[in-house]
């Protein structure tokens, strides 16, 4: 493949390196198409090079398209993310396309129509003399690739993609005050603690779910972690006192904890996103009305045997 230096850098005979010593940011993309061309969708995030914590990310669904601009279609929207936080800084994108990296590096001609207009977009957004570009394994650009089925799940269910709320932004700054204390009411949940034998693995599965229904990560200890809803909070904890048996939701107790999650829509876009974080559909034969005629909802189970019920409103 041969290089095609005027058409990757437009700025090539324009002088010096614009971006000096500009403070870096870090672009990871990915987009994917089930069909090839068929539903697809986009991801991009950017990240702080020193701490590796995400500074904002994005995921987009694109209608049908092929994975190659699926992917050029993510590096855009990573370019523009980066743009948005310092339109001087230099970036660095990793993306595991080969053919975005070498094409974008000026390595690769760009042939096929669709993809050169990508490509002019993006040299548009950002001087390309402050992009570099890596290839990196798809096992390390796992974030990117999230974003990306998480936008094609979402268009695939008709509902808009919803970012995740980071723990950190979720909780108040020390110095704040703390909220007003809800109005007193004999009755009213308070708080659930569930004892599981797995920190990690609950940490994965049902932490992950909590997050998606709306709750933060609030406290964390070396037994334990709690989840901040609205008005009550979550518990999940290990440690020496709980019992080296099985969860088992049949037995005495109780059963499953249920949650509203939206609209129907949503709540089938959160069970198929489920199953790729430990969840199992109990019922399916039922599925989703196990619970009754007029009571839409999907019941899950993960590897330790907790259940979840997710609500959808009323219509």
């Amino acid at each position: 493949m041969g290089f095609d230096a005027e058409l990757f850098d437009p700025h090539a005979r324009a002088g010096a390196d614009p971006s000096g010593d500009a403070p870096l940011l870090v672009v990871e993309a990915d987009g994917g198409s089930r069909g090839n061309p068929g539903h697809a969708g986009c991801g991009a995030l950017v990240r702080d090079p020193k701490t590796g914590a995400i500074l904002v990310e994005k995921a987009e669904y694109i209608g049908k398209a092929s994975n190659n601009v699926a992917e050029y279609s993510g590096l855009v929207a990573g370019l523009e993310l980066a743009n948005e936080i310092n339109p001087a800084s230099r970036i660095h994108v990793k993306m595991d396309s080969k053919l975005v990296v070498e094409q974008m590096s000026g390595r690769w001609q760009i042939k096929h129509a669709d993809m050169r207009t990508l490509a002019a977009r993006a040299r548009k957004i950002v001087d390309p003399r402050r992009v570099t570009y890596e290839w990196i394994p798809r096992e390390r650009n796992k974030d990117a690739d999230r974003l990306s089925n998480e936008a094609m799940d979402a268009g695939m269910a008709g509902v808009p993609w919803k970012p995740r709320t980071p723990a950190s932004a979720a909780k108040a700054p020390e110095a704040a005050p703390e909220p007003a204390a809800p109005p007193r009411a004999p009755g009213r949940l308070h708080h659930v603690e569930v004892w599981v034998a797995d920190l990690q693995a609950a940490r994965k599965s049902l932490g992950w779910l909590l997050e998606r229904l709306g709750f933060a990560e609030k406290d964390s200890w070396a037994d334990g972690v709690s989840y901040s809803g609205e008005g009550f909070y979550l518990i999940l904890e290990s440690g020496p006192d709980v019992q080296a048996a099985p969860h088992e939701r049949r037995r005495p107790g109780v059963n499953h904890l249920a949650f509203r999650a939206g609209t129907r829509s949503e709540v089938d876009l959160l069970a198929r996103r489920a199953a790729s974080h430990g969840w199992t559909l109990l019922f399916p034969e039922r599925h989703p009305f196990a619970g009754g005629a007029d009571h839409y909802a999907a019941y899950l189970e993960n590897a330790e045997g907790f259940e979840v019920e997710l609500v959808a409103d009323a219509d």
